[in-house]
């Protein structure tokens, strides 16, 4: 192993130039990889903010005690998918009426708006089902006039977050299986080019493992820097943004570990797949 690690470093020693363009080659596939990662991070990021707002809001009859609406408080509260419940009064619903609606004013009066339970989901219990499961439980009490949950909006909701996630994962993929052809293409060229010395190699009894591992650890190098690289690349290109146009989140520093290790792993294949099949037309052209 330490011979294959000092053969792997030698390589990009004896060719710089070929080295650095295979890195620079890896970075910027990875950082395509990395950029349409962030995009999926800030969009995934956006929809949690607006599903953050997805509420059951149900309207008490006139006249409900204040037992029963501390009873239901405690009831609603203590459901699974609950996060937090609130009373709203009808004064306080006037108010926030008043304030958001501020051009109608006028038109809001006390008796026409009934106090209500507020009630916000826990994260991952915000598709329509579970909402409208949720809203049917409370509708059950004998005091509550009318529950709604904007339904269409919920449903339009998650049909927008399952669409981002099959396309994700499916441009994902592309991008990756584009990354590790670039990979594979850069070894190809390391391997052409050092035709000769496995030859030699081969005459003098090397085995196909002892002829691979250089080069596998070459790609996972290669792999490792062009990953650090795309990574600071992507950072460079969320500042921008961030400063220029809007604010963006950008991965976490889990997330970019992740990143760089991806591509040693994609380096890792990239090499295994290239070599086993370039090695096999050296050993048969020799």
């Amino acid at each position: 192993m330490r011979l294959a690690f000092r053969e792997a470093l030698l390589a990009f020693r004896r060719t710089p130039l070929m080295s650095m363009l295979g890195i620079t080659t890896i970075a910027f596939s990875l950082f395509a990889f990395g950029l349409f990662g962030l995009v999926a991070l800030n969009i995934r990021e956006a929809l949690r903010l607006v599903e953050d707002r997805v509420e059951v809001r149900a309207f008490l009859v006139d006249g409900t005690s204040e037992e029963a609406i501390a009873a239901a408080l405690g009831d609603v509260a203590a459901f699974p998918e609950v996060r937090e419940v609130g009373y709203v009064s009808p004064d306080s619903a006037l108010a926030r009426s008043r304030e958001e609606l501020a051009e109608f004013r006028d038109v809001f009066d006390a008796s026409v708006l009934p106090g209500s339970l507020e009630i916000r989901l826990r994260e991952g219990f915000r598709d329509p089902v579970t909402v409208q499961a949720l809203a049917d439980r409370i509708a059950t009490y004998p005091f509550i006039d009318d529950v709604r949950f904007g339904q269409e909006w919920v449903a339009k909701l998650y049909r927008v977050r399952t669409l981002s996630v099959l396309a994700g994962t499916g441009l994902g993929i592309v991008f990756a299986l584009v990354a590790v052809l670039i990979i594979g293409s850069t070894i190809r060229m390391a391997v052409l080019a050092r035709a000769r010395e496995i030859e030699i190699m081969r005459l003098v009894g090397a085995t196909n493992a002892f002829v691979r591992m250089p080069f596998l650890i070459e790609g996972v190098l290669k792999g490792a820097l062009g990953g650090a690289l795309a990574v600071g690349l992507t950072w460079l290109t969320h500042t921008g943004v961030s400063r220029a146009l809007f604010e963006t989140v950008f991965f976490t520093p889990a997330q970019a570990s992740l990143g760089v290790l991806a591509g040693a792993l994609l380096g890792f294949f990239g090499s295994l797949v290239s070599v086993g099949r370039h090695l096999r037309a050296v050993w048969k052209d020799a």
